[in-house]
């Protein structure tokens, strides 16, 4: 390839502009939930986190968790992600469309779960970078051991409580 290969430069660019949530970080947002989780006396957690594209980066559970947590905190994420808005959010809108969120779930294949405890993950720019999903213990919990994986991590919760990122 030569220096003025569009292609080459195509590739440096997205590098640049793409911020990416790496393997290292994912895990300690996992951890320090799931330290949080202990810390609080909550059930027993389950945490997800999940790149800007909805795949799966982590997953812990703690023993004896329900075969049923892994997917609703993958859902929890996922839904955050694909809608662009954290579980809160999903849930506070959900009750005042729900036809609409029957629509989104059908369409989905049921993998979104509209409820608190899936939290977006932004850098220090604010530029969304993925999501964590936990669950275990009641929604706003779950809510909180994201948030405190997510600061532990060095990095921004949005949890909806900003006026830019509650877009329409």
């Amino acid at each position: 390839m030569q220096d003025g290969d569009p292609t080459l430069s195509l590739r440096n660019l997205a590098k640049e502009r793409t911020p990416v949530l790496s393997l290292d970080q994912a895990n300690r947002i996992i951890d320090a939930a799931l330290a949080e989780g202990r810390r609080l006396d909550l059930g027993r957690l389950t945490v997800a986190v999940l790149d800007t594209g909805g795949h799966l980066i982590a997953l812990k559970r703690e023993d004896g968790s329900e075969f049923l947590r892994p997917p609703i905190a993958i859902g929890k994420a996922w839904g955050s992600l694909g809608m662009g808005h954290a579980g809160r959010v999903l849930a506070e809108r959900s009750q005042k469309m729900p036809v609409f969120f029957g629509a989104l779930s059908d369409m989905s294949g049921g993998k979104v779960v509209p409820l608190a405890g899936g939290v977006l993950i932004r850098d220090g720019e604010g530029r969304l970078i993925g999501a964590v999903g936990v669950s275990g213990d009641t929604s706003e919990q779950d809510e909180l051991a994201a948030v405190a994986g997510i600061i532990a991590a060095g990095l921004e919760a949005d949890t909806g409580q900003k006026a830019e990122w509650r877009r329409p």
